[in-house]
């Protein structure tokens, strides 16, 4: 079965919906005017509950089904990136330094979809909730929600997502049981020593050479601290000092992002990283402040979901479109709070070729809006039959 009859009829709205809130981007927790237009499209389906202001801009909204029945969870993160577009497209962002870059809006609308088409048939048993979330890129909104109850105080007892995924074929599903993308943590470490004139380095204390040696040692941790069989990246992404070529300056940092799986690999490079900016420190004489911040954990998804999920997208994609077997990957996602929560399963969309997610060239396609909006609805009726 391809996409729902009923959601192609009605697929010009969905893009028409996509590209008036790609011209509107908001960032972080501040999506307020993007949940008021999903709020009002809500109202205007006839959803039976529309709660708004969870984790400050989300919402989540409830349809009830025929029937007694558990509550299953829908969700589209909302929120935008700090830049600047570079697509030329009519639809193009109107605020500078703000834009769709990864596709939100497009999940927003698929989201949409399938709240419009479940309104009308209620061709399954129990609820679904909707939950429309902020601050994916920043801020963790989806843990935010979870932490502000919305498991228990909905009911949900499980929940799924979608992500699209530049380069791969159109209209394909990609998903794997355990996990499927990465824990991200952030480091700031900082060098201090005494600074002073360049012409004269032995009145100084020079922060640069443990700072450069601290980055070049960070290589190691992969290399050869890791176990060769689990997944684990260390880059160093930013070396900011001084500001003469002769001055020699009172201090220096490194910051950089760690990527993992495993929970003792995650622990592991957060000790060598610390150590190795002790060791730096105490080499050359300098003091050294360590901050080491854990970010979003794995997103892990339950195998019996995935295969469930899987099964269903071969309803919408066939069998030659579905892959379950995808390899995990480095990035990052807060909807790894809501499968810690809940067993679910995270899935990507494919939309075909073009830029890739935070390029300033990329754009969703709205092709594929239909199609995950139909896989949505799908899941709700094949997990929740009347």
């Amino acid at each position: 079965m391809p996409v729902l009859n009923r959601i192609a009829e009605f697929g010009a709205e969905m893009t028409e919906w996509r590209r008036h809130l790609h011209r509107r981007p908001e960032l972080g927790f501040d999506c307020h005017e993007t949940a008021a237009f999903v709020a009002a499209r809500l109202r205007d389906f006839g959803v039976d509950e529309v709660h708004e202001g969870i984790a400050q801009s989300g919402v989540v909204a409830l349809i009830h089904g025929r029937g007694d029945g558990p509550v299953i969870g829908l969700r589209a993160d909302m929120d935008a990136l700090p830049m600047d577009e570079a697509t030329g497209a009519d639809h193009a962002s109107e605020t500078v330094g703000k834009m769709h870059a990864c596709g939100h809006d497009g999940h927003t609308v698929m989201l949409l979809g399938a709240a419009r088409y479940l309104t009308e048939t209620r061709n399954f048993a129990g609820c679904v909730a909707l939950l429309f979330q902020p601050a994916e890129e920043a801020g963790g909104g989806g843990g935010v929600m979870v932490d502000e109850g919305v498991m228990d105080r909905f009911g949900i007892a499980r929940i799924f997502a979608l992500h699209n995924a530049p380069g791969q074929k159109m209209g394909s599903f990609e998903t794997c049981a355990g996990p499927i993308m990465a824990a991200v943590d952030e480091f700031e470490v900082t060098f201090e020593g005494k600074g002073g004139h360049a012409a004269f380095p032995d009145l100084c204390t020079d922060p640069i050479p443990p700072a450069l040696a601290f980055a070049q040692g960070c290589q190691s941790v992969v290399a050869r601290n890791a176990p060769p069989t689990e997944a684990l990246v260390v880059s160093v992404t930013q070396v900011h000092a001084g500001s003469a070529s002769n001055v020699v300056p009172g201090d220096a940092w490194v910051g950089g992002t760690v990527r993992s799986f495993a929970p003792a690999v995650r622990d592991m490079a957060e000790r060598r990283i610390r150590a190795l900016a002790e060791a730096q420190a105490q080499a050359y004489g300098v003091t050294v402040r360590v901050t080491y911040s854990r970010e979003y954990p794995p997103t892990v998804n339950d195998a019996d979901q995935a295969a469930f999920a899987a099964e269903v997208a071969r309803e919408v994609a066939g069998d030659a479109g579905v892959r379950e077997d995808r390899r995990p990957e480095m990035g990052a996602e807060d909807f790894a709070y809501m499968l810690q929560a809940r067993p679910g399963a995270y899935l990507f969309l494919g939309q075909g070729p073009g830029a890739f997610c935070h390029h300033p060239e990329y754009d969703f396609n709205d092709e594929i809006a239909p199609v995950g909006a139909s896989f949505f609805a799908r899941l709700v009726e094949r997990a929740q039959p009347l």
